[in-house]
C-alpha cells in the first residue's frame, strides 16, 4: 500500500461519529511470497447474460429474477454484462491488470440446458467455455473454474426438487462433472466443485431471499430442508473428488476442493464466556458445517448434533467411508471473506428452525462500539483484523493451505456516483490494502500458508437479490451502454502484487 495515498483518512472512511473496536491504521505494505499468485472471480449468472442463446436452459436465478413481486430489485441476469458476447474483450481487459488467475464458474444449463444426466448436451454452451479457456490460456492467466455458483437447471428442481432429493442430485452432478472434466480438464488445472453452500443451504432453502426462494413463508419446511440441502453438498461434493482422482487427475493433473464463506465472529461481550462460546458457535454452525466433513472426514461439528438432534442428516457407514477417503485429495481450503460480525447469544429458547445455534449477529458489541467503518453494505464493515483471526481459525483446524477465492467491498454510496466518483475508488483500495497486509502478517508472523487471492469481483454485475443496485467491481459497468472502465483500484492491485512480491526476491 502506499501510505501516502491515504493521509487524509477522514475523506476515506467517512462515518457518523461511530466508535470502533479496533480503528483500521496506516500500516507499511508488506510483502508477499513470490509464488503468490492473484486473480479476480466472476459468476456465470452474475455477468454473462444470454438467458435463452445457443440453447442455453433455463436455470433456478432465471425463474427467480423473474417472480413477481420482484425478489431482486425489480432486475434479472438475462443480459448482465453481456460477457457471453464480449468474452474478449474482458479477458483483454483482464489481462491488462496483470492477473494471475481468473476464477469462473461454468452455467450448468448452459452445457446440459435440462441438467439431467440422460439429457442432451450443447455443444454450442460448450464451445463457449472453450472459447473462453483457450483465450485465458493466450494471455497467460490461469482458470480456476467452479462446477457450481448457485445456478442449478431449473429442471432438475421440476423433476424432484434438486438438492432435496440426495440420490438423484448426486447422479447428476457427477454427470455435469465428467463432462466438464473430459471437456476442459486438458487445460484447466485449478477445479472448484461448490461456491459458498452455507449460502445455498440457508439463503435458498431457509431465508429464501435467494434461488430458489423456500422458506416458511412459501410452504416449506425450514426446520429440515437447509440441512438435508448440505448434505446433499457435501456427499455430492466427496463423490465428484473421487471421480477426479480416479477418471481424471492422473492423466490432467489438476486439483480440486470447494469453496466455503464465512465472517469471522467477535464475542458480543468478549468478557464473557457464555458470548465467547457463541462465537466459536456461530463458527461451526458457518464452516464447520461443511469444512468438518470435507476437510477432516468427520460427523459434522458435535455443537450442531447436540442442538439439532434429528433434523441434521446421519451419514451412512459407507458415505463416511466417502468422506474419509477424499477429505486428503481437497488441494486446498477456498476461503470467501468478506467482513467480521459480533455474535451475541440468545437467553430465549430456539425458534423451531433455528439455523444459527441460537446465536444472534449483531453490528455492534455490548459497549456500543462497531467492528469498522462501514462500506456499501451495511453488512460490510472495514475489520482486517477479524481476517487475520479467520485465518489463524481456519489454519488451526483444517491445516490446509488457504486461496482466498473471493474478497472485496463497494465503495459507500458507490451506486449513487458518477462515473468519475466510482472509477476513483479509494475506499476500496483502502480495503484491499488493509485486507492484503492482514493476510501478509498472517503467513510471516503466524506461519500459515496462504497460496493466492482472487479479489471479488472483475467488474460491477448483477449481485442476486440486490440486483445491480451494489458495485463490488474493480471495473465500472455502465449498464445502459455496458461500457467498461477501470477503476483505480484494478491499477492498485497490479501495482501491489508486484511491489509485494518483489520484496521476497
Amino acid at each position: 500500500m502506499n501510505v501516502n495515498m491515504f493521509q487524509a483518512k477522514d475523506t476515506v472512511l467517512q462515518t457518523d461519529n461511530e466508535e470502533w473496536v479496533s480503528e483500521p491504521h496506516e500500516v507499511e505494505e508488506l510483502p508477499l511470497p513470490p509464488d503468490f499468485f492473484w486473480g479476480a472471480a466472476t459468476a456465470a449468472y452474475q455477468i454473462e447474460g444470454g438467458a435463452s442463446q445457443d440453447g442455453k436452459g433455463k436455470s433456478i436465478w432465471d425463474t427467480f429474477s423473474h417472480l413477481e413481486p420482484s425478489r431482486t430489485n425489480g432486475e434479472n441476469g438475462d443480459v448482465a454484462c453481456d460477457h457471453y458476447n464480449r468474452m474478449s474483450e474482458d479477458v483483454d481487459l483482464m489481462a491488462s491488470y496483470g492477473v494471475d488467475v481468473y476464477r469462473l464458474s461454468i452455467a450448468w444449463s448452459r452445457v446440459i440446458p435440462l441438467g439431467g444426466r440422460n439429457d442432451p448436451v450443447n455443444e454450442d454452451g460448450i464451445s463457449f467455455y472453450n472459447r473462453l479457456i483457450d483465450c485465458l490460456l493466450a494471455r497467460n492467466i490461469e482458470p480456476i473454474i467452479t462446477l457450481y455458483h448457485w445456478d442449478a437447471p431449473q429442471e432438475l428442481y421440476n423433476r424432484y426438487g434438486a438438492f432435496l432429493n440426495t440420490a438423484e442430485f448426486k447422479a447428476d452432478f457427477e454427470q455435469f462433472a465428467r463432462l466438464c472434466f473430459s471437456r476442459f480438464g486438458d487445460r484447466v488445472k485449478k477445479w472448484v466443485t461448490y461456491n459458498e453452500p452455507y449460502i445455498i443451504s440457508i439463503f435458498g432453502h431457509h431465508s429464501g431471499v435467494l434461488a430458489p426462494g423456500h422458506s416458511a413463508a412459501t410452504g416449506h419446511d425450514t426446520r429440515t430442508e437447509p440441512w438435508r440441502v448440505g448434505h446433499t453438498i457435501v456427499i455430492s461434493h466427496a463423490a465428484v473428488v473421487k471421480i477426479y482422482a480416479t477418471e481424471f487427475q492422473p492423466v490432467q493433473n489438476g486439483s480440486i476442493t470447494i469453496v466455503l464463506n464465512g465472517h469471522f465472529y467477535e464475542p458480543w461481550d468478549a468478557n464473557s464466556e457464555e458470548h465467547k462460546s457463541a462465537a466459536q458457535r456461530r463458527l461451526e454452525f458457518y464452516i464447520g458445517w461443511f469444512a468438518d466433513p470435507v476437510f477432516l472426514g468427520k460427523d459434522y461439528p458435535s455443537q450442531m448434533r447436540a442442538r439439532l438432534g434429528p433434523r441434521l442428516p446421519e451419514f451412512s457407514t459407507e458415505e463416511m467411508r466417502l468422506l474419509r477417503e477424499t477429505a486428503p485429495i481437497n488441494a486446498y481450503y477456498g476461503m470467501n471473506h468478506y467482513s467480521t460480525k459480533f455474535a451475541r447469544a440468545l437467553s430465549d429458547p430456539p425458534a423451531e428452525d433455528d439455523c444459527t445455534g441460537n446465536v444472534e449477529e449483531v453490528a455492534t458489541n455490548n459497549e456500543g462500539k462497531m467492528l469498522g467503518p462501514v462500506s456499501g453494505m451495511s453488512w460490510l464493515r472495514v475489520a482486517p483484523d477479524g481476517f487475520r483471526k479467520l485465518l489463524n481459525w481456519v489454519w488451526d483446524r483444517y491445516h490446509l493451505p488457504i486461496v482466498i477465492t473471493e474478497n472485496g467491498c463497494p465503495c459507500p454510496g458507490e451506486s449513487q456516483m458518477t462515473l468519475e466518483e466510482s472509477v476513483n475508488d479509494t475506499f476500496r483500495i483502502r480495503y484491499f490494502g488493509l485486507y492484503l497486509d492482514a493476510i501478509s502478517r498472517a503467513i510471516y508472523e503466524d506461519g500459515i500458508i496462504v497460496q493466492g487471492y482472487c479479489a471479488w469481483s472483475f467488474m460491477d454485475n448483477f449481485e442476486w437479490s440486490a440486483g445491480y443496485g451494489a458495485r463490488y467491481g474493480i471495473t465500472h459497468v455502465e449498464y445502459d451502454t455496458l461500457v467498461r472502465t477501470p477503476k483505480k483500484s484494478a491499477y492498485y492491485l497490479k501495482q501491489s502484487f508486484n511491489e509485494r512480491r518483489k520484496k521476497r526476491d
